[in-house]
């Protein structure tokens, strides 16, 4: 059997700001209720839909590119603009990791970690592999 991915961890100088952050970026939640000298603050969607985020004081300033970052996508009924609008609004700000010109946004939260803000909404990517299934299907003659 393989193992279940638990939670990401990431280190933060500030857990608790830097969660309350992304709970309002995501509309996630506390997953318990941290006390005020806590050291690790975890955060997780109500529905338990994702892998919940752990965020961890550190004493070390983040130093050079995430290797690892989250795509977010806009939520259907919205769009790629407007929810670029509303990450600004919170305290995202634009990063150039070397993307060039590519269809999504490279931002990070206030503590510098990147992240990406995708182009399509979850049901426009399902359209679009959905398409992309039936045409690789049409190709093989299956």
């Amino acid at each position: 059997m393989a193992p279940v991915v638990s939670q990401l961890t990431i280190d933060s100088a500030d857990p608790h700001a830097l969660a309350r952050w992304w709970n309002e970026v995501l509309g996630w939640r506390h997953a318990w209720d941290p006390a005020d000298d806590e050291e690790e603050v975890g955060i997780e969607p109500a529905d338990g839909s994702a892998t919940a985020w752990l965020f961890l004081k550190v004493a070390d300033a983040k130093a050079g590119k995430n290797r690892l970052h989250a795509d977010l996508r806009p939520q259907n009924g919205s769009d790629q603009a407007t929810e670029l609008e509303r990450l600004l609004a919170l305290g995202a700000t634009r990063v150039d990791i070397g993307q060039g010109d590519v269809p999504w946004h490279v931002l990070a939260d206030p503590e510098g970690n990147e992240f990406c803000l995708l182009r399509s909404t979850p049901d426009e990517a399902a359209a679009a592999d959905a398409a992309d299934a039936a045409d690789a299907e049409q190709a093989t003659g299956a």
